[in-house]
């Protein structure tokens, strides 16, 4: 449709957004009560920074959880990068808000997903999820390892 209201483009925009502010305010504050996030996101964006033995190991997506351990979230308009622990290995992501697939907060069932990059729709999920117990911010957190989990876990 030539000339027409590309809403599936804008609605993109406005959720990615969404995240962006949620991610600001964690940045600011740390994770409130049993709030955590699941993160799916295409490991082989040409703009997602990662190390190579991670995007060797996972090299269409990788979903990453921020719950008990992150280090040095730093939020920008374009992504956001942050620290996680993968056994022991501390390793710094930049994840391009374009590149994000799935944002998942299990602890109150919210979800995105955004189907692909070029399709743009997306999806509420209500994922059954864990329920997490306190996530405490950066500085009292204690030493976890990161996770990559399958969301199909969570699907009912």
């Amino acid at each position: 449709m030539s000339g027409g209201i590309d809403y599936g483009r804008l609605m993109h925009r406005a959720m990615r957004g969404l995240i962006q502010e949620v991610l600001e305010d964690v940045d600011k504050n740390g994770l409130p009560g049993d709030h955590h996030f699941f993160i799916t996101f295409d490991t082989g964006h040409p703009d997602a920074e990662l190390a190579d033995w991670l995007s060797d190991r996972y090299p269409g997506d990788m979903t990453v959880v921020m719950q008990h351990w992150y280090e040095d979230l730093d939020v920008t308009d374009d992504g956001f990068t942050v620290t996680l622990n993968f056994g022991d290995a501390p390793e710094r992501l930049y994840i391009p808000y374009d590149a994000i697939k799935t944002f998942i907060d299990p602890s109150v069932e919210f979800g995105l997903r955004f189907e692909s990059q070029d399709d743009e729709d997306e999806d509420d999920l209500p994922p059954e999820g864990p329920d997490g117990g306190d996530s405490p911010t950066p500085d009292q957190a204690p030493h976890q390892d990161a996770d990559v989990v399958s969301l199909d876990h969570f699907r009912k």
